[in-house]
């Protein structure tokens, strides 16, 4: 949602520095989503963990900047949305063991 406002606000179209916060958010996203169509947890957590200190970096200077172009309500949810989306990735991604993520192995079916 941040990605598509953002994308279409002509505040940030306009912007040199600004325009990079939308391509960060469809690249990262584009990154990742291969893994998760395909269910494969492990490789989706490294791929977002890899794109993770370029989210952060885009999280910090959108907040720094978006009132030099708008100082409306929906920049600043945004900035705040972008902010707390990528905390709440680098809790996850702290919470998780260092060791490999590996599948459970399917039950078999009852009765067999």
């Amino acid at each position: 949602m941040v990605r598509t406002y953002l994308k279409h606000a002509d505040e940030v179209t306009e912007d040199e520095q600004l325009v990079e916060i939308p391509r960060l958010l469809y690249d990262s996203i584009r990154a990742v989503e291969p893994a998760f169509l395909a269910g494969d947890h492990s490789t989706y957590l490294r791929r977002l963990k890899g794109k993770l200190p370029k989210l952060r970096k885009g999280a910090d200077l959108f907040a720094r900047e978006y009132k030099r172009v708008s100082a409306h309500t929906n920049f600043e949810m945004a900035s705040i949305s972008l902010s707390g989306a990528v905390r709440q990735m680098e809790e996850v991604l702290a919470a998780i063991r260092s060791e490999p993520i590996v599948p459970e192995a399917d039950e078999p079916a009852s009765g067999q």
